[in-house]
């Protein structure tokens, strides 16, 4: 039987752990991606971002976003994103149950298609 450790024990073997490894702006990427229903990257000086978020809001979603001109490896995820989107200014970048939709073209073209909320209830976004 093991006898419960202690603080100062739990403490030492933390210590002993190798540190995290620092996560790549592609590993960020799939991490938020594939942990939230709703990922808005963005950027605060930018109109678009705003609408954007606003749109996601207004139907009652509670998104994670992630604003690249406040993040420390915002150039290297706005590099990452590009190569989803294909656009030299992929902000903002939607992504909807781990799958990338688009910026906000293709997020309004969703919308006013009728087809924004079903894919929000469909990746659990949306409990209505």
């Amino acid at each position: 039987m093991n006898p419960l450790k202690s603080q100062t024990e739990i403490k030492e073997e933390s210590s002993s752990q190798p540190l995290e490894h620092k996560m790549t702006p592609d590993e960020i990427v799939q991490q938020l991606t594939s942990s939230y229903a709703v990922v808005i990257f963005s950027r605060n000086d930018f109109w678009m971002s705003r609408m954007v978020k606003h749109l996601i809001f207004s139907l009652g979603v509670g998104p994670k976003v992630v604003e690249l001109d406040e993040h420390v490896d915002g150039p290297g995820i706005r590099d990452v994103l590009r190569q989803f989107s294909g656009k030299p200014e992929p902000i903002p970048a939607i992504f909807i149950g781990g799958k990338f939709i688009g910026g906000v073209d293709s997020l309004v073209t969703y919308h006013l298609n009728n087809k924004l909320v079903p894919h929000l209830k469909e990746a659990g976004a949306l409990w209505l």
